[in-house]
């Protein structure tokens, strides 16, 4: 994938207020997809889609797994970044992600 290509992709995910909010929440705590549904208020068929389209562009890790009560495995997700700076004062805009040291 072109480095443009790849920009255009996070600035795409970045002005989706979903995944956004998505990745706001998982900064300093990670969430299962069940957490983040309940705590964003967002249908969990769509915190899948958002959080597989921001593990494909390395937003977004696995830190663990988790277990629940019934012995069922449970992803907790966590976000790679702590900060976006988008500049769009070039012709193609370019963006700085500051790394999550949390």
């Amino acid at each position: 994938m072109r480095k443009y290509d790849v920009n255009q992709k996070v600035l795409e995910a970045l002005a989706d207020a979903q995944s956004r909010t998505i990745l706001f929440s998982i900064i300093k705590d990670g969430k299962t997809a069940i957490e983040l549904s309940e705590k964003c208020r967002i249908p969990l068929s769509s915190v899948y889609k958002k959080i597989s389209d921001l593990e494909n562009l390395t937003l977004v890790r696995v830190e663990k797994w988790a277990l629940s009560d019934s012995g069922k495995k449970f992803k907790v997700y966590k976000s790679r970044i702590d900060k976006a700076e988008i500049s769009i004062k070039k012709p193609e805009p370019s963006i700085i992600l500051t790394p999550n040291q949390n």
